[in-house]
């Protein structure tokens, strides 16, 4: 056994300073730490998130949905999770899980809380009747791959993108593990994609939608630093271009903006209330950079 081989204790207990570059969000109890309440803003969804994969999947079907003309105007509000909103008593209300997003539908006679980004996406797809087929084969094969999305990106972003990007130590079991597999999924998108232009079929819908942001802008090289190389992402062709199809949409640009509180000011637009914050609210625009 070497040096570096790791003997698990009986029992495990929670060493706080042993969680990587995401230590100090992480913990192995559920329930809020503090009480805070949420904004509320006058649209009928309200909004509560980051830019992450997750949080970009909800806000490129928004931005889709009104730029199809649908009565879909929202409140997005920053859940700034370095600063731990997400296990303030108001968010832990709306998505006991304490991940983002989550999302309130206050366009009925009673608020309706939705967590979860895949469920997000079906409900407004459904209440909307855009982006998924009402039924048949064709709402099924939409859902097969909404499902495969939520069951397999954590491999890619817990696994592949924790251990090759943001663990405090690298190691090549884990990597070499969790990169075949991220690998095996890009395979199966790229043979999927073969003979069609979205991943259900003939249509854009959530599944391409939720799977995006995780796979497409792996394969263009926007997520764990220098991994579209590591993992030779160039190499799926049809991934490449469906990856590019999407990342055409103007829709699909201003999702990525909304609460995004990374990288560059003029692509960071923290809350949006409104269309034209998209010109008038960037963070270049407002006179922050941080």
């Amino acid at each position: 056994m070497s040096e570096d081989t790791y003997e698990p204790p009986k029992v495990w207990t929670w060493d706080k300073e042993n969680g990587g570059a995401f230590a100090s969000t992480n913990r192995p109890i559920a329930g809020p730490t503090h009480d805070k309440d949420l904004p509320v803003g006058e649209h009928p969804f309200q909004l509560y998130s980051l830019a992450t994969p997750n949080g970009v999947k909800v806000n490129v079907m928004f931005e889709e949905l009104l730029s199809a003309g649908f009565d879909a105007e929202y409140d997005a509000w920053l859940i700034d999770i370095g600063e731990g909103d997400q296990v303030g008593s108001g968010f832990v209300d709306i998505n006991p899980n304490s991940k983002i997003p989550a999302m309130v539908d206050r366009s009925g006679p009673e608020p309706v809380r939705v967590f979860e980004s895949g469920s997000i996406l079906m409900h407004l797809a459904e209440k909307f009747g855009a982006f998924l087929p009402a039924s048949g084969a064709a709402r099924t094969e939409v859902i097969n791959w909404l499902m495969w999305q939520m069951g397999s990106a954590p491999y890619l972003g817990g696994g592949f993108g924790h251990f090759y990007a943001y663990a405090p130590e690298k190691y090549e079991y884990p990597i070499n593990r969790f990169a075949m597999e991220a690998k095996r999924q890009l395979d199966v998108l790229d043979r999927e994609l073969a003979d069609k232009e979205w991943i259900a079929g003939d249509e854009y819908s959530i599944a391409d939608m939720a799977i995006w942001p995780w796979y497409g802008n792996l394969a263009l090289g926007r997520a764990y630093g220098e991994a579209a190389t590591f993992l030779s992402t160039h190499e799926y062709e049809n991934v490449m271009a469906w990856a590019k199809r999407i990342d055409a949409r103007p829709a699909v640009a201003r999702g990525r903006m909304v609460n995004r509180s990374f990288g560059e000011p003029e692509k960071q637009l923290r809350e949006r209330h409104a269309a034209s914050d998209f010109d008038t609210k960037t963070q270049d625009k407002i006179g922050g950079d941080d």
